[in-house]
């Protein structure tokens, strides 16, 4: 044995969690790459993006592309149990999966608040709701998102360990209680802070408000409403599941790590192990987040219904437009008829009267289209 080898540890055994992992994330790249790049090109194709909602939805899908087009790298490394690739792609793999958890919860939270401001104040904020504002907004939310994985990449180095004479080299794990101490503990309160608890409790406060305005006793609630209801439902199971349960066992394994508070050694395994499993859990919101665009959206779903009909749906109008070529002798006949017309049945807009060109009603995209 090499002195080389002699000062390295042991390989810790992680085969159950590794195994765990690879069917997870296995199943989670299927579904989510088939989810994801059908949603893109939805929205892409069909739907146009002019809705401020739909907006934030896109950005929300290229979010979770970008996450599972990494996914094969962790399926490699937890099938093989060594990592083959580079510190480079561990780094980027690492900061990928904080970019698509906070840059979700951003992006749900920005949702949430454009509900609350198109139904609690149409009026007042009715400004805040222009896609430009959503295109800024986006942009804000993609540069915070973008700083907060450069200190995540830093952290995510390889590591190496001794198994069976053999060197093998770490990712994703085997971060010292020093590590934790100067480095990951204080990013990791800010990560809580910035994209979770912010995101968390400005969409609670906007669920419940805007619960109130809808769910009156007696209110009968027109198909809109009903719509929003559900999209708000959604948006909180999503938290609920994926980023909740994540978010609280990682401050809990920080906090041990960290040493903050003294934990025994069965307790410090039993919060990995939860630690393990949630962040599977947090890893699924790129496969549940196309529910909010199929469920909640009208157009999205209606394009996904219509597409083998020959329809499709127009976002200019909020409706669905079906394909069809006319013939020349139903052109001809059109012609015809409209020379056979008689002029005197028209109605034309009297010069003392108020008169609104059609046109204008038409010019903006609806905005409420999508919801």
């Amino acid at each position: 044995m090499s002195p080389a080898n002699q000062s390295l540890e042991l390989c810790r055994d992680h085969s159950t969690s590794h195994w765990l992992h690879l069917i997870g994330y296995s199943l989670i790249f299927t579904a989510g790459l088939l989810l994801n790049v059908a949603a893109l090109w939805i929205f892409l194709y069909y739907l146009r993006v002019k809705s401020v909602v739909s907006i934030y939805m896109l950005n929300l899908a290229v979010s979770d592309l970008l996450f599972t087009v990494s996914l094969p790298f962790r399926i490699y490394y937890y099938a093989r149990g060594e990592w083959p690739f580079g510190i480079f792609l561990c780094q980027v793999s690492g900061s990928v999966f904080q970019i698509n958890m906070y840059g979700s919860c951003l992006f749900l939270m920005c949702i949430n608040l454009d509900r609350f401001v198109a139904i609690v104040y149409p009026l007042r904020w009715r400004h805040l709701r222009r896609p430009k504002v959503a295109r800024l907004l986006c942009l804000v939310v993609w540069v915070l998102i973008l700083m907060g994985s450069v200190p995540v990449a830093g952290v995510h180095k390889t590591t190496s360990c001794q198994k069976q004479n053999q060197n093998i080299t770490l990712c994703f794990e085997s971060f010292s209680d020093i590590l934790w101490q100067k480095g990951l503990f204080p990013l990791v309160i800010l990560a809580e802070i910035l994209g979770f608890l912010l995101p968390l409790t400005s969409v609670t406060y906007c669920s419940v408000r805007i619960f109130r305005k809808l769910c009156k006793p007696g209110q009968e609630q027109s198909l809109r409403q009903q719509k929003t209801i559900r999209l708000l439902v959604v948006n909180l199971v999503i938290f609920v599941i994926c980023f909740v349960p994540y978010n609280i066992i990682l401050a809990a394994y920080g906090m041990i790590k960290a040493r903050v508070f003294q934990a025994a050694p069965l307790t410090k395994d039993s919060v990995r192990q939860a630690l393990v499993v949630t962040v599977l859990l947090a890893s699924m919101n790129c496969t549940l987040d196309p529910l909010v665009y199929y469920f909640n959206t009208e157009g999205f779903r209606n394009t996904l219904k219509k597409l083998r009909r020959g329809q499709a749906w127009d976002s200019e109008t909020g409706t669905l437009q079906t394909r069809v070529t006319p013939t020349k002798p139903y052109q001809a006949r059109a012609e015809a008829g409209a020379k056979r017309f008689p002029v005197r049945y028209l109605i034309l807009p009297h010069k003392d009267l108020p008169f609104t060109p059609p046109k204008i009603f038409l010019n903006s995209p609806i905005e409420d289209s999508e919801i």
